[in-house]
């Protein structure tokens, strides 16, 4: 990825059992790599949700909030599917990995 960009990062706790949120999971995922200024997306759910998802510039991610779909599925999460949440929008100026595999 280019640098410097943007990780929204969304942690979360959730409410007893699904109620769709599984669905509505994957449809978000589709639905950002729609969006123009989306880059990628990496999640993880266990006992605390975390998803970060990683944008070009802050319009994009201005852009992903107001998505209609999308906010139809924050009402959902507030109403439904989220204990509580929090989101981190933060500028990435460097990044560096491992790959055992490479």
């Amino acid at each position: 990825m280019q640098k410097p960009y943007y990780a929204v990062i969304f942690t979360s706790t959730r409410t007893a059992g699904d109620n769709g949120y599984g669905k509505m999971a994957e449809f978000m995922e589709r639905l950002a790599k729609e969006q123009s200024g989306f880059i990628g997306i990496e999640s993880a759910r266990q006992e605390i949700g975390i998803t970060v998802s990683y944008w070009e510039n802050l319009n994009a991610i201005h852009d992903w909030k107001q998505q209609a779909d999308h906010l139809l599925a924050q009402k959902k999460g507030i109403a439904d599917w989220y204990e509580s949440y929090t989101v981190r929008i933060c500028l990435v100026e460097r990044e560096y990995s491992f790959s055992r595999s490479t």
